[in-house]
């Protein structure tokens, strides 16, 4: 910077003014200031830039794996989002990585990101989050009491598919999923992984119709043969326990439109079928899935709107400060939780209501 000043002979300042983009600089000046850096090559060192301000302006992304489409949309939504806020993201896999996300956490600590979207399955007690004293947002989990946690109404979700199957006339219901273990809680609103509560709302709302309901375990997320398995299942049934509607996400619903072309099975005559999550697969499935699709820009936008409220509520005390305790502040216990709305997309692969 000292070489820039002299060769465009003004002050030091005046080049730090130009190079951070603050103050006011005539504009005569900040051109000679261009002209001189382009004429030495000089190109602002941004890690000391942002080690100055206390700031990183980059965001830790962790999911499960990003060759599931669900987590590729998002993380697509939310790298674009928060690039919009003049934020790079890192983004860990945890199936990919090694350490899972404990390289992460730990460049959080140091400094070297200031923030972690947490969007995959974790062993770590509540107490860990808060610990590491910096901003982290949980996604689609709950990861304990000040840390904020965002995702879909999932409640809504598995409420719009019962009623639709239900005004359809299905009698034999077949949803295809994760491992059930993952459910926790049996209660819908107490489990700490909201991604179930769709189907803990679709499997309550059908029993009171009295439309029989049952799940059909697929594996992890990144399981894709588990969910083709899954699907084969379901489909080699006698005619006594044969299902007329089948729930599942993107890629089990798309699956069991492939399986249906390929067995001779009408789609929605013989068997409905409902995808969840609406991400690009519902477009390739074969046919136009009726799809319960998450809202991933609102997602996104709520993630980076409270990953700025955070990042600077820290900043404007001063100091780096406890992230836990302005979580807690701001995210009192029992309303830590933002939900986005869910809509009901119907396609070709559902009749219509009676």
């Amino acid at each position: 910077m000292r070489d820039v000043a002299k060769r465009a002979g003004v002050s030091l300042s005046t080049v730090s003014l130009v190079v951070n983009g603050t103050g006011y600089v005539s504009d005569d000046m900040r051109e000679r200031v261009r002209q001189a850096m382009e004429s030495l090559h000089y190109v602002p060192n941004d890690l000391a830039r942002n080690l100055s301000r206390n700031r990183a302006n980059t965001v830790g992304i962790i999911v499960p794996t990003i060759r599931h489409p669900f987590f590729a949309t998002l993380t697509a939504s939310l790298q674009h989002v928060l690039s919009e806020q003049g934020l790079q993201t890192l983004l860990c896999s945890t199936t990919d990585a090694v350490n899972g996300e404990a390289e992460y956490v730990d460049m959080l600590r140091r400094r070297l990101m200031d923030g972690i979207v947490m969007g995959a399955h974790t062993e770590h007690a509540p107490d860990y989050w808060t610990s590491i004293h910096r901003p982290v947002i949980a996604f689609d989990r709950v990861l304990g009491e000040g840390i904020p946690s965002i995702g879909s109404d999932h409640v809504q979700g598995g409420r719009l598919i019962a009623d639709l199957l239900i005004r359809t006339g299905a009698r034999r219901v077949a949803v295809i999923g994760g491992p059930r273990t993952q459910f926790g809680a049996s209660s819908v609103e107490r489990t700490t992984f909201p991604t179930v509560r769709y189907h803990l709302a679709l499997e309550r709302e059908l029993a009171r119709a009295g439309v029989h309901y049952e799940y059909v375990e697929a594996g992890e997320v990144m399981d894709f043969a588990g969910y083709a398995s899954a699907v084969r299942s379901v489909f080699d049934r006698g005619a006594d326990c044969a299902v007329d509607a089948v729930v599942s996400s993107d890629i089990g619903a798309s699956l069991c439109v492939r399986e249906a072309m390929a067995r001779g099975v009408s789609v929605p005559d013989d068997m409905q079928i409902v995808a969840y999550d609406g991400t690009y697969l519902t477009d390739l499935a074969g046919m136009p899935l009726t799809v319960v699709r998450q809202d991933f820009q609102g997602i996104a936008r709520c993630i980076a709107d409270q990953m700025m409220r955070l990042i600077h509520g820290k900043e404007s005390k001063g100091a780096v400060s406890d992230a836990g305790a302005a979580n807690r502040a701001a995210y009192p216990v029992g309303e830590a939780e933002q939900l986005i709305s869910v809509s009901l997309v119907e396609g070709a692969t559902t009749r219509d209501r009676h």
